[in-house]
């Protein structure tokens, strides 16, 4: 994995918690920013995929066209 360097500004507090983390868990700080950014980069992602079924749910025809099409015995069928 091809790994490149950025320079980020947090608050001072913030930083003395992150080191204490880091100490705690014998970590880099840098695999805390890793592991922070894909945690919230997941969140995001799931927070636009409940977004969309919001959404979806709320058009009526879009949920009958569901119901119609998810109607069946749960069967393996073979074409």
């Amino acid at each position: 994995m091809l790994a490149e360097k950025i320079t980020v500004t947090i608050p001072h507090e913030l930083k003395m918690r992150l080191i204490s983390v880091k100490d705690e868990l014998k970590t880099s700080m840098s695999n805390i920013y890793k592991e922070a950014l894909e945690s919230y980069l997941e969140k995001k992602e799931l927070e636009k995929w409940e977004k969309g079924f919001n959404l979806a749910v709320q058009d009526k025809e879009y949920t009958k066209l569901c119901s119609e099409l998810g109607s069946d015995d749960g069967g393996v069928y073979e074409y």
